[in-house]
């Protein structure tokens, strides 16, 4: 049950790494967590935990990657966290990339160690902290080992095999001389086994070595491919997993058939000795960089993530949640920003490494690429390109005219022509410092992905309010604005921003001359949050980070579009909310991960945010914030303005598998309250839905309501109230379905299909909010769903065929429930009757009376279906042919047709008929009952009275 957790990634990428905060502990198998300190040791390799004591742990601390810091090296802690001591300290920018523990003696270790550091521009891999070190006394004493290791090396990994604990392994970046190298004696001497780049390509972020342990010629290495050997390292071959760039792999020490990998796309298990492995389609993992939306309904969300493609998918499905089969690819890669004119999506616009841009046809499916200047520059010196493009270079379609497009490198490029020509409408916008363009990997790997590519444009952003006004952000530290599309530029940087990666900039939608900078300068060592507002056009420039945490870097910043002053804030810990224009901020997580915000987009009543490592969130609707002020802090009892509200036809689903999808908003209105106290539990809060005539069409209460039953579905039961409405102190939500009262049920009967209220027709309508003598009101507008044209008329028609067949299934089952009601009374009155002289009478009369009592609700229920199986084996009744037309017809928008017409005609028909029956049999029937019974003087069989019907 005792877990150790080690955070921040070691396998430090300069584009979208996190660094940690130290080490967690569980002791109830991670259901709950304690931090336990090594607050600022930021990247965590390895942690061993001796074998038969849980108390006694090595953390093998990386370190800093942008910068020199003590808080590195191996740490020893023998009372589970308490207390940790620095055991082995190499220097302060070698940190320990590995830890291994002999499992035979656990006082033996090995410790490799990595001297690097991480600089924009550069990835510096090797030096002479670099090494292995071995203790053979837990760790108090150190020997660093030598013989037969490469004088330079770079990254290191080690592991000593359970199998043999005299063989050991270690991958060692070196050139020449790099490879697997193993010894046989416990480190003293080592030989080189195998130099295949597939080893050791991409040492900084990949190179981690497993031995098996139950077979000391058995190995694997972790590197783009997942490599093993099974002759003690000599040759290897590639193992198929589920994606590639593999960082880590857990080895059962029982079993080494079973296997755990981890790599760029997820996690995966395999039970075969990595014949097949188990899915990653089930791990919401994704790291995006950007975020765009578009505007169909309902709109996508598109974004590129990390070593995986990018991605378009809607935020809202049908069939119960957003599935595999609502998202899609969108050309370019993984580093893309994605961008299309939202009003028409059909070409989108995506990038690639190294300057690489495509267009994507949405209407053939087809990619083309429009790169301005063709050429894929890898592995060499940024100096020597044509252009120098940000990893994540920017693209965006200009919001005043959807042919023109904007991708930015280290110049503005603008496209007319959907890319067949480009023209350079800027000079270059960066600092344009040589001596930092040269080759991005030294002393000992070149590193060219084209992460390292410095000197870049990272945002480039078109005034919404200007044509012609053109932002941009250089990786470097500069800000420019033109406002002439071009013509001319002007450097307005903040002067307190120093180098940095100007992240993102938002031109304020209500004045434009204002714009906020979001920059970073964690690559620098430094994660203050920076972020700066201007409204002169960046002539002057304010500081605006009061009460953002001080190390919560800041990566994106948006003006609300409806409420001046409202800003959304994105950093590396969460999300953050400022009522006052930046002046104030104040955490808002809420549901969110803790985790990092790459982007926010603001789509109509929603904020959309791309995370790094949590995949895509929505904040499905912005009306609390957009209305939030000190007044309603301080009201007893508020009703937030709800949003528009789109009576949407959702798709069917059959066997839909929620623990794999992402969650629909609310269906219907998102309705928001604030309560300062609790309501009394004898008068509970209310909410009212009227239409536009003020008739109540709905009512939620905060007290529980019995569940009426009969609330059905195809293949499953029913039987429950109608949901309670919360009444918290502070902010509640509650979403109306959009749906009149549900017709009168059956306690306990089945119903096959939807006991459900009708749908509201689009218009307006009002919502009622009362606590105790306080009420208050809104208006709510109900709109129509956009894809579906169709008439007022054709509305109006389906609902008042729709308020029809709800009254007629509320007639039935109200004539059931006095059916049984009066059976009930009708058998208490034989068991009364017992012993007196007419009884036999009594039995009589009542055995005539019930038979025809359950002849007639047999006519209008069919009692003995209890499933969606026994359905089929028991013909349906008069309720269930009304329940089917109903949801036939409130199932679309289109109209209703002739044929549900000529069903209702017939239904109206039969009911006619069973109501007459049900009339004579409550009436003169019963009369007659209650004539006997009153001859022996016992009191009469009462018909409870029909109920005021609950739907207008």
């Amino acid at each position: 049950n005792v877990v150790y957790a080690g955070m921040g990634e070691h396998a430090v990428r300069g584009v979208m790494t996190s660094h940690g905060d130290g080490v967690y502990r569980s002791t109830d198998g991670g259901k709950t967590w304690r931090h336990v300190g090594l607050e600022k040791t930021r990247a965590i390799s390895r942690i061993r935990i001796h074998p038969k004591d849980p108390n006694l742990v090595y953390v093998a601390a990386q370190g800093a990657p942008y910068g020199p810091n003590p808080e590195r090296g191996i740490y020893r802690s023998k009372d589970g966290g308490t207390t940790w001591e620095l055991v082995l300290l190499v220097g302060e920018t070698a940190g320990a990339s590995d830890l291994s523990m002999d499992m035979t003696n656990p006082r033996i270790l090995y410790a490799a160690f990595w001297d690097h550091l991480r600089q924009p521009w550069e990835v510096r891999s090797g030096g002479p902290g670099s090494g292995i070190h071995k203790s053979t006394d837990g760790g108090t004493t150190w020997q660093k080992i030598t013989t037969g290791l490469p004088p330079l090396i770079g990254k290191v990994s080690v592991d000593v095999s359970r199998a043999n604990p005299e063989r050991v392994y270690a991958i060692v970046e070196a050139d020449p001389g790099g490879g697997l190298f193993r010894s046989d004696d416990g480190g003293k001497n080592w030989r080189v086994m195998n130099q295949d780049w597939s080893i050791r390509a991409r040492a900084w972020y990949y190179m981690e070595v497993f031995a098996d342990p139950l077979n000391a010629d058995v190995v694997y290495v972790m590197n783009a491919p997942f490599m093993k050997s099974i002759d003690g390292g000599r040759t290897f071959t590639s193992v198929r997993v589920p994606h590639g760039d593999n960082h880590d792999l857990w080895i059962n020490p029982d079993d080494n058939r079973i296997l755990i990998n981890a790599n760029d796309g997820g996690a995966n298990v395999s039970f075969n000795g990595g014949e097949t492995w188990s899915t990653q389609e089930n791990q919401p993992t994704a790291q995006f960089y950007r975020v765009n939306t578009d505007n169909q309904f309902p709109y996508h969300v598109y974004g590129g993530q990390q070593d995986n493609s990018t991605v378009a998918i809607v935020s809202r499905a049908g069939g119960g949640g957003i599935g595999w089969k609502d998202w899609y690819e969108v050309g370019g890669c993984e580093s893309a920003y994605v961008a299309f004119d939202p009003n028409a999506p059909r070409y989108v616009y995506a990038g690639c490494y190294m300057g690489q841009i495509s267009e994507w046809d949405r209407t053939t499916a087809t990619e083309r690429d429009v790169m301005a200047y063709p050429v894929l520059p890898a592995a060499l010196a940024s100096r020597d390109m044509k252009y120098r493009f940000n990893w994540n270079a920017p693209i965006l379609v200009s919001p005043h005219d959807p042919n023109t497009v904007y991708h930015g490198g280290n110049v503005v490029l603008k496209s007319t022509n959907r890319g067949r020509t480009w023209t350079e409408i800027s000079p270059d916008l960066t600092r344009d410092d040589s001596t930092k363009q040269g080759p991005g990997g030294a002393p000992i790997t070149n590193e060219g992905a084209g992460g390292e590519i410095y000197g870049t444009l990272a945002y480039v952003i078109e005034s919404p309010r200007e044509r012609g006004t053109i932002w941009t952000g250089s990786d470097d530290g500069l800000v420019q604005v033109t406002r002439d599309g071009g013509g001319t530029w002007n450097n307005v940087t903040p002067r307190e921003v120093g180098e940095a990666l100007i992240h993102a900039i938002d031109v304020s939608p209500h004045d434009p001359g204002t714009a906020y900078v979001a920059a970073t300068r964690y690559k620098f060592n430094d994660f203050t949050p920076h972020l700066f507002k201007t409204t002169d056009y960046g002539r002057t420039w304010r500081r605006l980070v009061n009460g953002i945490e001080p190390d919560a870097w800041v990566r994106v910043v948006r003006e609300d579009p409806v409420r001046r002053g409202l800003l959304y804030a994105g950093t590396e810990t969460g999300f953050y909310v400022s009522f006052d224009g930046g002046e104030r901020w104040q955490r808002m997580q809420r549901n969110l991960p803790l985790v990092p915000i790459t982007d926010l987009q603001v789509h109509g009543n929603d904020l959309v945010a791309a995370t790094s490592g949590r995949a895509f969130w929505i904040l499905d609707d912005l009306s609390p914030l957009r209305q939030y002020a000190d007044q309603v802090a301080q009201a007893a009892v508020h009703l937030y303005r709800p949003a528009d509200a789109y009576r949407a036809i959702g798709g069917g689903g059959f066997g839909f598998d929620q623990s794999r999808a992402g969650r629909n908003p609310p269906n219907g209105a998102i309705l928001y309250y604030a309560l300062k106290a609790a309501p009394d539990s004898a008068s509970p809060a209310k909410l009212e839905i009227l239409d536009e005539a003020g008739t109540v069409i709905r009512t939620y209460s905060s007290r529980r309501a019995a569940g009426q039953g009969g609330q059905g579905g195809p293949g499953g039961p029913g039987g429950q109230g109608g949901p309670m409405l919360p009444a918290r102190v502070g902010l509640n939500r509650f979403a109306w379905d959009l749906r009149h009262e549900r017709p009168t049920a059956v306690p306990g009967a089945y119903v096959f299909g939807a006991l459900i209220g009708r749908r509201a027709v689009p218009g307006n309508y009002q919502v009622r909010f009362t606590v105790e003598e306080q009420v208050a009101t809104q208006p709510l507008r109900v709109l129509p769903d956009p894809r579906i044209q169709t008439a007022a008329a054709d509305y109006k028609a389906q609902d008042d065929l729709l308020a029809a067949l709800t009254r007629d299934v509320s007639a039935i089952h109200e004539g059931v429930n006095r059916v049984r009601a009066v059976r009930d009374q009708v058998n208490q009155t034989v068991e009364r009757s017992k012993g007196q002289a007419g009884a036999q009478a009594v039995a009589d009369a009542a055995k005539t009376l019930v038979d025809r009592l359950n002849a007639t609700e047999d006519s209008l229920i069919q009692k003995r279906t209890v499933d969606g199986q026994t359905v089929i084996n028991f013909p349906m009744r008069l309720n269930q042919f009304f329940i089917y037309l109903m949801n036939a017809v409130d199932g679309a928008d289109d109209g209703v047709t002739d044929g549900a017409r000529a069903r209702h005609v017939d239904l109206e028909r039969l009911w006619a008929t069973q109501k007459a029956n049900l009339d004579r049999v409550l009436g003169a029937e019963l009369a007659a009952f209650n004539a006997v019974v009153r001859e022996q003087g016992i009191g009469a069989v009462v018909v409870p009275a029909a109920r005021a019907p609950l739907i207008p």
